[in-house]
């Protein structure tokens, strides 16, 4: 009979196989992981114990932003090519990921006026709106303006891979593209719009979405439009909450002061709050 080492500080391990302990650089998890890059990544610029919540959690919002940006470009390829299973997959995910992003104002919904003081003057001019894959999130979205690639002519590689977003279909725009390719009525002004330019709700759309919904029989089962058009009001619903969790943290932390970076501060997202992405998708459900 081999007798398996026990692992270390633990007699009860005996008949166990223990894990490999000995490698000759980093740990394979280290490599693939990058934790020691992660984890040293933070550098508060105040005395306040309080900012290294603040600034681990923005930074894991970053990490979100971007997971996020690859399920729906992965949605929008699949869109494009017919691969709507492929693009079904990535947005249920994605999903998945915006209910684990909006929890990211857990720790910061309870920051008094006095706490969040305390280190806000470390900020700068630094505000979340000049956050580069949460721009490229607005644009997928089909909210777009060349005005916001400004903050980031300072970085060629960040500007460059925006510009591209800013000129590329939206996530809404495969979904319409595909909508037409079907044979339903979509306007070709709106399939030849400036994909530079934010989207506008149109009438015409509206009632395409009232089409597919209305067709939906009870009892069948729904057709493969209404389960993407599903998917798209989950993920739209998951925007409208991450927005309005940003306006409630930011209320209960500054109130209306003008935020940093000079935004309007709760005035800005109050107005953002009150906007929903996929309009049509809402409003034909009132025409069904």
């Amino acid at each position: 009979m081999t007798h398996t080492p026990e692992a270390p500080g633990n007699s009860e391990s005996v008949g166990l196989a223990t894990p490999n302990l000995d490698f000759a650089g980093t740990t394979p998890y280290e490599d693939y992981v990058q934790a020691d890059v992660l984890t040293h990544l933070q550098n508060p610029l105040s005395d306040d114990p309080g900012e290294m919540v603040f600034l681990v959690t923005t930074q894991v919002m970053e990490l979100w932003f971007t997971v996020i940006v690859h399920e729906w470009e992965t949605a929008a390829n699949a869109l494009r090519e017919e691969k709507i299973p492929v693009a079904l997959d990535a947005l249920k995910r994605s999903t998945r990921e915006l209910e684990a992003l909006n929890a990211s104002w857990k720790p910061l919904s309870n920051l008094t006026p006095a706490q969040f003081n305390s280190y806000r003057s470390a900020l700068g001019e630094g505000s979340g709106f000049q956050s580069a894959m949460y721009r490229r999130m607005e644009f997928l979205l089909g909210d777009k303006a060349a005005s916001m690639l400004v903050p980031h002519r300072g970085a060629p590689r960040v500007y460059d891979e925006l510009e591209k977003a800013l000129h590329q279909p939206s996530l809404y725009d495969e979904v319409l593209r595909l909508l037409a390719r079907r044979g339903l009525p979509v306007p070709q002004e709106v399939l030849d719009r400036d994909l530079s330019q934010k989207y506008e709700p149109s009438p015409e759309v509206e009632a395409v979405w009232a089409q597919v919904y209305g067709a939906e029989e009870i009892g069948v089962g729904r057709s493969e439009l209404v389960v993407l058009g599903e998917a798209l009001t989950e993920v739209g619903e998951l925007v409208w909450r991450w927005r309005n969790d940003h306006l409630v943290a930011t209320r209960r932390a500054m109130g209306s002061k003008v935020g940093t970076g000079g935004s309007a501060g709760l005035a800005w997202l109050e107005k953002r709050a009150r906007k929903n992405v996929f309009p049509e998708l809402w409003t034909a459900r009132s025409h069904v």
